[in-house]
């Protein structure tokens, strides 16, 4: 059993393999935290100052241009859901792999 305690935290944070994860992994939740973000206060934006944009009708029939729009907004969240969880289980996964090796073997030599 591997008991964590304080200089083991601070070897796993001094780890260049943990910097770089965590740097990574934020840098890239970030980015698609503002893209998600931009995307929705948009179609918000329009809804507010021009409704009738997409209360508009889709071929003169009942069906306005807002309902696509709205489907395309959850369509583009589960696709960088998607994205991330791609790069999650690849790269970072290597790296947090990396990090418990490393861990492992100054472990067994320390």
């Amino acid at each position: 059993e591997i008991i964590v305690d304080k200089t083991m935290v601070e070897r796993i944070q001094s780890n260049p393999s943990y910097v770089e994860l965590v740097s990574k992994r934020s840098s890239f939740a970030w980015k698609l935290t503002i893209t998600m973000l931009v995307v929705y206060y948009a179609f918000i934006m329009v809804l507010a100052f021009s409704p009738s944009t997409l209360g508009a009708s889709l071929n003169g029939g009942l069906t306005t241009v807002g309902i696509p729009v709205g489907i395309a907004i959850i369509v583009f969240s589960f696709a960088i859901t998607g994205v991330y969880v791609n790069r999650a289980n690849g790269e970072f996964d290597k790296l947090s792999n990396q990090v418990k090796a490393d861990l492992e073997k100054e472990l067994n030599n320390g």
